[in-house]
Protein backbone atom coordinates (compact mmCIF):
# COMPACT_ATOMS: atom_id res chain seq x y z
CA UNK A 1 0.00 0.00 0.00
CA UNK A 2 2.77 2.43 0.96
CA UNK A 3 4.64 1.41 -2.46
CA UNK A 4 1.57 2.15 -4.56
CA UNK A 5 0.88 5.79 -3.10
CA UNK A 6 4.40 6.48 -3.45
CA UNK A 7 4.10 5.98 -6.87
CA UNK A 8 0.76 7.75 -7.28
CA UNK A 9 1.95 11.00 -5.33
CA UNK A 10 4.48 10.84 -7.83
CA UNK A 11 1.67 11.46 -10.28
CA UNK A 12 -1.13 13.18 -8.30
CA UNK A 13 -0.24 13.95 -4.97
CA UNK A 14 -3.63 14.49 -3.76
CA UNK A 15 -4.49 10.73 -5.24
CA UNK A 16 -1.33 9.67 -3.46
CA UNK A 17 -2.26 10.87 0.16
CA UNK A 18 -5.78 9.61 -0.03
CA UNK A 19 -4.11 6.48 -0.82
CA UNK A 20 -2.26 7.02 2.54
CA UNK A 21 -5.19 7.34 4.30
CA UNK A 22 -7.20 4.21 3.28
CA UNK A 23 -4.29 1.82 4.97
CA UNK A 24 -3.90 4.63 8.14
CA UNK A 25 -7.10 3.99 9.06
CA UNK A 26 -7.01 0.26 8.10
CA UNK A 27 -4.17 -0.42 10.53
CA UNK A 28 -6.28 1.24 13.02
CA UNK A 29 -8.58 -0.64 12.86
CA UNK A 30 -6.38 -3.66 12.82
CA UNK A 31 -4.66 -2.28 16.10
CA UNK A 32 -8.77 -1.98 17.88
CA UNK A 33 -7.25 1.84 17.73
CA UNK A 34 -9.64 4.01 20.14
CA UNK A 35 -11.48 6.90 19.28
CA UNK A 36 -9.52 9.69 19.92
CA UNK A 37 -6.54 7.92 18.36
CA UNK A 38 -8.93 7.94 14.84
CA UNK A 39 -9.84 11.70 15.45
CA UNK A 40 -6.09 11.88 15.86
CA UNK A 41 -5.45 10.03 12.38
CA UNK A 42 -7.25 12.52 10.74
CA UNK A 43 -5.89 15.24 11.78
CA UNK A 44 -2.57 14.22 11.13
CA UNK A 45 -3.39 13.39 7.44
CA UNK A 46 -5.54 16.99 6.57
CA UNK A 47 -2.61 18.70 8.09
CA UNK A 48 -5.50 20.92 10.31
CA UNK A 49 -7.31 20.55 13.12
CA UNK A 50 -10.01 17.68 13.34
CA UNK A 51 -12.64 16.67 15.46
CA UNK A 52 -15.73 14.58 16.12
CA UNK A 53 -19.32 15.63 17.75
CA UNK A 54 -21.64 14.54 19.05
CA UNK A 55 -24.48 17.26 19.94
CA UNK A 56 -26.85 14.88 21.10
CA UNK A 57 -24.69 13.84 24.05
CA UNK A 58 -22.10 16.68 24.68
CA UNK A 59 -19.33 14.77 23.53
CA UNK A 60 -16.22 16.30 21.48
CA UNK A 61 -12.84 15.01 20.64
CA UNK A 62 -10.47 17.69 18.72
CA UNK A 63 -7.34 17.03 17.72
CA UNK A 64 -4.77 19.22 16.78
CA UNK A 65 -2.37 18.68 13.11
CA UNK A 66 0.48 16.95 15.15
CA UNK A 67 -1.79 14.42 16.48
CA UNK A 68 -1.68 16.28 20.18
CA UNK A 69 -5.44 16.05 21.42
CA UNK A 70 -6.71 19.67 22.34
CA UNK A 71 -9.96 21.04 24.43
CA UNK A 72 -12.95 22.34 21.57
CA UNK A 73 -16.27 22.93 22.00
CA UNK A 74 -19.74 21.47 20.19
CA UNK A 75 -19.39 25.04 17.99
CA UNK A 76 -18.68 24.10 14.81
CA UNK A 77 -18.06 26.61 11.75
CA UNK A 78 -20.51 25.67 8.98
CA UNK A 79 -18.47 25.86 6.35
CA UNK A 80 -16.29 23.55 7.99
CA UNK A 81 -15.98 20.50 5.63
CA UNK A 82 -17.90 17.27 7.24
CA UNK A 83 -19.63 13.93 7.30
CA UNK A 84 -22.05 12.40 9.85
CA UNK A 85 -21.19 9.20 11.86
CA UNK A 86 -23.47 6.59 10.45
CA UNK A 87 -25.44 5.01 13.87
CA UNK A 88 -23.91 7.33 16.37
CA UNK A 89 -25.93 10.50 15.41
CA UNK A 90 -22.17 12.53 15.48
CA UNK A 91 -20.31 14.06 12.50
CA UNK A 92 -16.36 14.01 12.15
CA UNK A 93 -15.15 17.61 10.86
CA UNK A 94 -11.90 18.69 9.51
CA UNK A 95 -11.19 22.87 10.70
CA UNK A 96 -10.78 24.15 7.11
CA UNK A 97 -13.51 25.75 4.74
CA UNK A 98 -15.31 23.42 1.91
CA UNK A 99 -15.45 21.73 -1.01
CA UNK A 100 -13.37 18.91 0.12
CA UNK A 101 -10.34 18.31 -2.19
CA UNK A 102 -9.78 14.40 -2.83
CA UNK A 103 -7.13 13.63 0.26
CA UNK A 104 -9.91 15.58 2.83
CA UNK A 105 -12.96 13.63 1.52
CA UNK A 106 -11.55 10.29 1.98
CA UNK A 107 -9.83 11.03 5.01
CA UNK A 108 -13.68 11.72 6.15
CA UNK A 109 -15.08 8.95 4.59
CA UNK A 110 -12.46 6.68 6.07
CA UNK A 111 -11.94 8.27 9.46
CA UNK A 112 -15.68 8.24 10.33
CA UNK A 113 -16.12 4.63 9.14
CA UNK A 114 -13.81 3.90 11.35
CA UNK A 115 -15.24 6.14 14.31
CA UNK A 116 -18.41 3.95 13.55
CA UNK A 117 -16.63 0.78 13.83
CA UNK A 118 -14.92 2.15 17.15
CA UNK A 119 -18.24 3.07 18.52
CA UNK A 120 -19.95 -0.52 17.40
CA UNK A 121 -17.31 -2.17 19.08
CA UNK A 122 -18.10 -0.90 22.19
CA UNK A 123 -21.80 -0.63 22.35
CA UNK A 124 -23.50 -3.45 23.04
CA UNK A 125 -20.76 -3.90 26.35
CA UNK A 126 -23.10 -2.73 28.79
CA UNK A 127 -26.97 -2.37 28.86
CA UNK A 128 -27.58 1.44 28.10
CA UNK A 129 -23.80 2.39 28.13
CA UNK A 130 -22.81 5.17 25.57
CA UNK A 131 -19.62 3.65 23.57
CA UNK A 132 -17.87 6.95 22.89
CA UNK A 133 -18.22 7.58 26.62
CA UNK A 134 -16.36 3.93 27.19
CA UNK A 135 -14.09 4.47 24.78
CA UNK A 136 -13.13 8.18 26.26
CA UNK A 137 -13.02 6.64 29.84
CA UNK A 138 -10.85 3.88 29.50
CA UNK A 139 -8.67 6.26 26.89
CA UNK A 140 -5.23 6.97 28.76
CA UNK A 141 -4.70 9.81 26.14
CA UNK A 142 -7.63 11.26 27.28
CA UNK A 143 -7.91 14.36 29.56
CA UNK A 144 -8.62 14.29 32.77
CA UNK A 145 -11.45 16.37 32.29
CA UNK A 146 -12.79 14.53 28.95
CA UNK A 147 -12.56 11.48 31.22
CA UNK A 148 -14.85 12.69 34.33
CA UNK A 149 -17.09 14.39 31.47
CA UNK A 150 -17.61 10.76 29.92
CA UNK A 151 -18.01 9.15 33.61
CA UNK A 152 -20.59 11.72 34.42
CA UNK A 153 -22.41 10.45 31.45
CA UNK A 154 -21.69 6.50 32.38
CA UNK A 155 -23.01 7.21 35.28
CA UNK A 156 -20.16 6.26 37.34
CA UNK A 157 -20.17 8.37 40.87
CA UNK A 158 -17.33 5.93 42.52
CA UNK A 159 -14.85 2.80 42.01
CA UNK A 160 -15.73 1.26 38.71
CA UNK A 161 -14.09 -1.68 36.77
CA UNK A 162 -12.84 -2.05 33.21
CA UNK A 163 -14.44 -5.43 31.52
CA UNK A 164 -12.45 -6.56 28.30
CA UNK A 165 -14.53 -9.46 26.23
CA UNK A 166 -13.50 -11.66 24.15
CA UNK A 167 -15.17 -9.83 20.90
CA UNK A 168 -12.81 -7.02 21.14
CA UNK A 169 -15.60 -4.83 22.69
CA UNK A 170 -15.25 -2.78 26.08
CA UNK A 171 -17.51 -2.77 29.27
CA UNK A 172 -17.15 -0.40 32.62
CA UNK A 173 -18.92 -1.55 35.57
CA UNK A 174 -19.20 0.19 38.95
CA UNK A 175 -17.20 -1.67 41.06
CA UNK A 176 -19.95 -3.67 42.90
CA UNK A 177 -21.52 -4.89 39.46
CA UNK A 178 -20.91 -8.27 37.94
CA UNK A 179 -19.04 -8.51 34.39
CA UNK A 180 -21.73 -8.88 31.62
CA UNK A 181 -23.43 -12.18 31.89
CA UNK A 182 -22.92 -15.07 29.54
CA UNK A 183 -19.57 -13.44 27.57
CA UNK A 184 -16.19 -14.33 27.93
CA UNK A 185 -13.91 -11.54 29.82
CA UNK A 186 -11.48 -10.23 32.04
CA UNK A 187 -12.57 -7.57 34.45
CA UNK A 188 -9.81 -5.24 35.89
CA UNK A 189 -9.80 -3.99 39.80
CA UNK A 190 -12.39 -1.59 40.76
CA UNK A 191 -10.21 1.58 41.02
CA UNK A 192 -11.69 5.50 40.82
CA UNK A 193 -12.47 7.03 37.48
CA UNK A 194 -8.91 8.44 36.48
CA UNK A 195 -7.42 5.06 37.38
CA UNK A 196 -9.59 3.30 34.64
CA UNK A 197 -7.36 3.16 31.63
CA UNK A 198 -4.97 0.76 34.45
CA UNK A 199 -8.07 -1.42 35.16
CA UNK A 200 -8.34 -1.57 31.03
CA UNK A 201 -4.91 -2.78 30.62
CA UNK A 202 -5.35 -5.41 33.51
CA UNK A 203 -8.76 -6.49 32.39
CA UNK A 204 -6.91 -6.93 28.95
CA UNK A 205 -4.20 -9.26 30.40
CA UNK A 206 -6.97 -10.84 33.03
CA UNK A 207 -8.87 -11.93 29.44
CA UNK A 208 -5.96 -13.72 28.11
CA UNK A 209 -5.99 -16.61 30.66
CA UNK A 210 -9.35 -17.03 29.75
CA UNK A 211 -11.25 -19.92 27.81
CA UNK A 212 -13.93 -21.21 26.03
CA UNK A 213 -14.53 -23.40 28.67
CA UNK A 214 -15.95 -26.80 26.40
CA UNK A 215 -13.43 -29.76 26.46
CA UNK A 216 -11.56 -28.79 23.81
CA UNK A 217 -10.73 -25.50 25.36
CA UNK A 218 -11.14 -26.17 28.56
CA UNK A 219 -10.19 -23.09 31.72
CA UNK A 220 -12.41 -20.12 32.95
CA UNK A 221 -14.61 -17.83 31.05
CA UNK A 222 -14.22 -15.22 33.46
CA UNK A 223 -11.12 -13.73 34.80
CA UNK A 224 -10.53 -10.98 37.58
CA UNK A 225 -7.15 -9.65 37.75
CA UNK A 226 -7.60 -9.35 41.56
CA UNK A 227 -7.54 -12.83 41.76
CA UNK A 228 -4.41 -13.60 39.50
CA UNK A 229 -1.99 -10.67 40.03
CA UNK A 230 1.07 -12.50 40.14
CA UNK A 231 -0.05 -14.57 37.29
CA UNK A 232 -0.23 -11.17 35.26
CA UNK A 233 2.97 -9.96 36.27
CA UNK A 234 4.76 -13.48 34.73
CA UNK A 235 2.74 -13.29 31.69
CA UNK A 236 3.93 -9.51 31.63
CA UNK A 237 7.27 -10.93 32.31
CA UNK A 238 7.57 -13.60 29.41
CA UNK A 239 5.57 -12.23 27.19
CA UNK A 240 8.59 -10.98 24.48
CA UNK A 241 10.71 -14.34 25.44
CA UNK A 242 10.25 -17.41 23.83
CA UNK A 243 7.83 -20.42 24.97
CA UNK A 244 8.94 -21.27 28.32
CA UNK A 245 10.15 -25.42 28.92
CA UNK A 246 7.01 -26.11 30.33
CA UNK A 247 4.33 -24.90 28.14
CA UNK A 248 6.43 -26.53 25.49
CA UNK A 249 5.88 -29.74 27.54
CA UNK A 250 1.86 -28.72 28.13
CA UNK A 251 1.61 -28.04 24.18
CA UNK A 252 3.14 -31.07 23.14
CA UNK A 253 1.46 -32.97 25.70
CA UNK A 254 -2.08 -31.31 24.34
CA UNK A 255 -1.69 -32.47 21.00
CA UNK A 256 -2.34 -36.61 22.08
CA UNK A 257 -5.77 -35.90 22.30
CA UNK A 258 -8.35 -33.18 23.85
CA UNK A 259 -8.79 -35.40 26.70
CA UNK A 260 -5.08 -34.04 28.00
CA UNK A 261 -5.71 -30.54 28.64
CA UNK A 262 -9.50 -31.50 29.77
CA UNK A 263 -7.63 -34.03 32.40
CA UNK A 264 -4.94 -31.29 33.53
CA UNK A 265 -7.28 -28.57 34.25
CA UNK A 266 -9.28 -30.81 36.26
CA UNK A 267 -6.45 -31.87 38.20
CA UNK A 268 -5.17 -27.80 38.47
CA UNK A 269 -8.63 -26.31 39.15
CA UNK A 270 -10.20 -28.76 42.00
CA UNK A 271 -9.12 -29.69 45.64
CA UNK A 272 -8.39 -33.22 45.13
CA UNK A 273 -7.93 -35.80 42.84
CA UNK A 274 -11.38 -37.53 43.51
CA UNK A 275 -12.94 -34.18 43.14
CA UNK A 276 -11.28 -33.93 39.88
CA UNK A 277 -12.67 -37.55 38.51
CA UNK A 278 -16.13 -36.19 39.58
CA UNK A 279 -15.48 -33.19 37.45
CA UNK A 280 -15.02 -35.19 34.73
CA UNK A 281 -17.20 -38.36 35.26
CA UNK A 282 -14.35 -40.49 35.48
CA UNK A 283 -13.72 -43.49 37.99
CA UNK A 284 -11.13 -42.86 40.12
CA UNK A 285 -8.79 -45.46 38.93
CA UNK A 286 -8.98 -44.18 35.34
CA UNK A 287 -8.20 -40.18 35.99
CA UNK A 288 -5.15 -42.08 37.28
CA UNK A 289 -4.52 -44.30 34.16
CA UNK A 290 -4.80 -40.61 32.36
CA UNK A 291 -2.46 -38.86 34.94
CA UNK A 292 0.19 -41.56 34.47
CA UNK A 293 0.47 -41.08 30.73
CA UNK A 294 -0.05 -37.44 30.64
CA UNK A 295 2.76 -36.71 33.36
CA UNK A 296 4.86 -39.18 31.16
CA UNK A 297 4.63 -37.01 28.25
CA UNK A 298 5.06 -33.61 30.46
CA UNK A 299 8.11 -35.00 32.01
CA UNK A 300 6.96 -34.11 35.65
CA UNK A 301 4.29 -35.35 38.07
CA UNK A 302 1.24 -33.67 38.78
CA UNK A 303 0.13 -34.95 41.84
CA UNK A 304 2.28 -33.60 44.67
CA UNK A 305 1.75 -29.69 45.47
CA UNK A 306 4.87 -28.29 43.66
CA UNK A 307 4.00 -30.64 40.45
CA UNK A 308 0.70 -29.33 40.57
CA UNK A 309 1.61 -25.58 40.81
CA UNK A 310 3.94 -26.10 38.33
CA UNK A 311 0.87 -27.38 36.05
CA UNK A 312 -1.13 -24.40 37.05
CA UNK A 313 1.68 -21.92 35.76
CA UNK A 314 1.86 -23.98 32.50
CA UNK A 315 -2.11 -23.96 32.17
CA UNK A 316 -1.95 -19.87 32.58
CA UNK A 317 1.28 -19.24 30.14
CA UNK A 318 -0.13 -21.94 27.56
CA UNK A 319 -3.36 -19.72 27.42
CA UNK A 320 -1.84 -16.40 27.67
CA UNK A 321 0.74 -17.33 24.74
CA UNK A 322 -1.84 -18.49 22.54
CA UNK A 323 -4.30 -15.79 23.11
CA UNK A 324 -4.89 -13.80 20.20
CA UNK A 325 -7.77 -11.68 22.47
CA UNK A 326 -6.92 -8.45 23.90
CA UNK A 327 -7.17 -5.38 23.97
CA UNK A 328 -6.28 -2.00 24.90
CA UNK A 329 -4.41 -5.02 25.15
CA UNK A 330 -1.38 -4.13 24.46
CA UNK A 331 -4.05 -3.52 21.59
CA UNK A 332 -5.31 -1.69 21.79
CA UNK A 333 -4.19 0.43 24.71
CA UNK A 334 -2.22 2.37 22.63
Amino acid sequence: MNDLAMRLAALDPEVGAALRAVGHFDALLAARAGLQDVVRGAAELAGCAARYVDHERGLVVRAQPDGVLAAGSAATDPGWVRTGVEGTGGELLLERPGPAGTRDAVVLERAAAAVGTVLDRTRRGRPGADPASVEVVLDPAATPADRQAAAHRLGLTGPARAVALADGRWAVVCGGEPAPAGVRCGTGPAVPVEELPGSAELAALALRLTAEGTAEDPGPREVHADDVATVLALVRAVDDAPPLPDVRALQGAAAAGPWVLTTLDAVATTGSQRDAARALHLHHSTLQDRLQHAEQMLGWGVRDPAGRLRLQLALHLHRAARSGVGGRQGADRR
